[in-house]
């Protein structure tokens, strides 16, 4: 019997496969993250795919309400930000309008936690 050789790869669609809303992160998670609480209460979290829309999308939710960028990485295209939240919220849905609307991008349900 001969061996199959099989070769998977990874392509990546224009996509937001995560975003997420963390209210009122317990303060070990935070510790855990490198994260400063302050005076904020909820942190959000996004993966994107291609990865370099990860900066476009850290730019529209700096832009687009009162957050403060935690971890942006154009390689793995994950993007973090904290602030209050309804500014979070915002910003979520900020770069889910702009990224989807006019970049083609496809978007998942925000969930939350």
């Amino acid at each position: 019997m001969e061996k199959q050789r099989v070769i998977q790869e990874y392509v990546p669609g224009k996509q937001i496969t995560l975003a997420h809303i963390i209210s009122s992160p317990e303060a070990e998670l935070c510790n855990k993250l490198g994260i400063l609480r302050k005076d904020r209460n909820a942190i959000a979290i996004l993966t994107i795919t291609p990865t370099e829309a990860a900066i476009i999308s850290a730019d529209i939710a700096t832009k687009s309400a009162g957050v403060e960028l935690l971890f942006v990485d154009r390689f793995s295209g994950s993007l973090m930000f904290q602030g209050d939240t309804s500014s979070c919220e915002v910003a979520v849905k900020e770069i889910i309008s702009f990224i989807c609307g006019k970049m083609g991008f496809s978007a998942p349900e925000i969930t939350r936690s």
